[in-house]
């Protein structure tokens, strides 16, 4: 007799996919940012280490944490001739990014970037702003990003097949991009009763804060795809990787904060709100969806697409909200981007 007890799918695995995509990966050089070991840069990593890449260039705020995983790449039996060059970069700084974008530029013996994949982030962060004044989180998960990826877009663009991946989330659905209020009241100036002060952070929310740059990166994948996909070939996506546990939430109090996360998903009507428990995903499941978005030939047809679970996001789903697949949304986030960084990208 056949057993009633359901079993649950089988999740694809990175390392699975990495050898399933082997010749597509093999002599690419691939540009990862967020690289600390332990999380998710680190895994994507280490999983298409194997599969050959002519070089992977590894970006992080700290290099020594970069090294390290630069360290264990080398130090694997299965990759022990894969080229790694370590690359300092500050997304939550302009100046550092266009510093770290001309050091790229700069080497003569790196003609192209085949893949580029802006996985660094920070998630739920106190309320704080970036040396150019602007909401940390936005700038360390959008803005940075955006002058970053438009800076060494001449390299990108040098390959034969370009692409570009944006790490988002599902906890886009937790907001839009405040288009009038992006900063959260940082640094606008008030008068009332004659007085005139200055309100920081007065409109913020950590998990709001979050939900924008999060929508800001699927509205980034979308531009990209739609600018330089019919012109020059490019293929930019996004993508949630599931729930996986890093140090990416380290600082969170988890005991007084998911109540407030599940508020926000409640105030907004979103049937997240009423779960009391998230399944965790390993890293090398929850990086999966980075190997496909990166290497899958198959999913050209669908370019600037959000990706989840290796498989194109169902836009009927409550979960995928449309402000973060409206193109109208991403045209006003590029002109946005490019006024706040100081420069036009003109494609």
């Amino acid at each position: 007799m056949a057993s009633s007890t359901k079993e649950e799918p089988t999740r694809k695995r990175a390392s699975d996919l990495a050898r399933l995509y082997a010749p597509h990966i093999a002599g690419k050089v691939v540009l990862v940012t967020g690289v600390s070991q332990y999380g998710l840069g680190s895994a994507f990593v280490k999983a298409i280490a194997a599969s050959h890449p002519s070089l992977l260039v590894l970006a992080g705020r700290n290099v020594t944490k970069a090294q390290a995983t630069a360290d264990e790449v080398a130090g694997s039996a299965a990759s022990p001739s894969t080229e790694t060059r370590i690359l300092q970069l500050d997304l939550c700084s302009l100046s550092a990014v266009r510093a770290a974008a001309a050091t790229v530029n700069g080497w003569a013996d790196v003609p192209r970037i085949d893949v580029v994949v802006n996985n660094a982030g920070i998630m739920a962060t106190e309320f704080a702003l970036s040396p150019d004044g602007y909401e940390s989180q936005f700038a360390t998960n959008h803005l940075g990003p955006f002058l970053f990826t438009n800076l060494i877009m001449d390299k990108i663009l040098a390959s034969s097949s370009p692409r570009i991946v944006m790490v988002s989330s599902d906890g886009h659905q937790l907001c839009p991009v405040r288009f009038a209020d992006y900063n959260f009241r940082a640094g606008f100036t008030i008068t009332l009763r004659s007085t005139t002060g200055k309100n920081d952070g007065e409109t913020y929310n950590k998990w709001r804060a979050y939900g924008q740059s999060k929508t800001a990166n699927m509205l980034m994948a979308i531009s990209l795809a739609e600018k330089l996909g019919p012109k020059r070939n490019l293929l930019a996506f996004s993508l949630h990787p599931g729930n996986i546990t890093t140090h990416i939430g380290d600082h969170i109090n988890w005991e007084a904060d998911f109540g407030t996360l599940l508020q926000v998903h409640r105030d907004l009507g979103n049937a997240r709100g009423w779960r009391t428990t998230f399944p965790f995903v390993p890293p090398d499941e929850g990086t999966a969806t980075h190997v496909y978005a990166s290497f899958d030939p198959e999913i050209a047809a669908h370019n600037g697409s959000y990706l989840e679970d290796c498989q194109l996001a169902n836009l009927w789903d409550d979960s995928v909200k449309p402000w973060a697949t409206s193109s109208t949304e991403a045209e006003r986030l590029w002109k946005l981007s490019e006024k706040l960084v100081g420069q036009e990208f003109n494609y």
